[in-house]
């Protein structure tokens, strides 16, 4: 009986991710701006929060893109948001 293979590794996907994103740049219009953070769970609604005071949702369609929960009660966490609210 063939061993049936597991899944495929993320570690290409996030490569070829980031190469991407690194060649388009921020040149033309409408690219989001991103931030990571690593910050215990405390901290990290407290710099969500700064962020969607500082850039509202409506204008710059700022949202937590994505987040995931680390060892020790940390979060990791991509903040997401338009440059400008033109």
């Amino acid at each position: 009986m063939a061993k049936v293979p597991g899944p495929p590794s993320l570690n290409g996907l996030k490569r070829r991710i980031a190469e991407h994103r690194a060649r388009k740049g921020s040149s033309s219009g409408g690219h989001f701006v991103r931030e990571t953070f690593c910050l215990t769970r405390d901290e990290a609604r407290v710099k969500a929060r700064e962020w969607f005071d500082a850039f509202p949702k409506a204008a710059y369609w700022t949202e937590v893109e994505s987040w995931r929960q680390l060892d020790g009660d940390r979060i990791e966490f991509t903040m997401r948001r338009l440059p400008s609210a033109d």
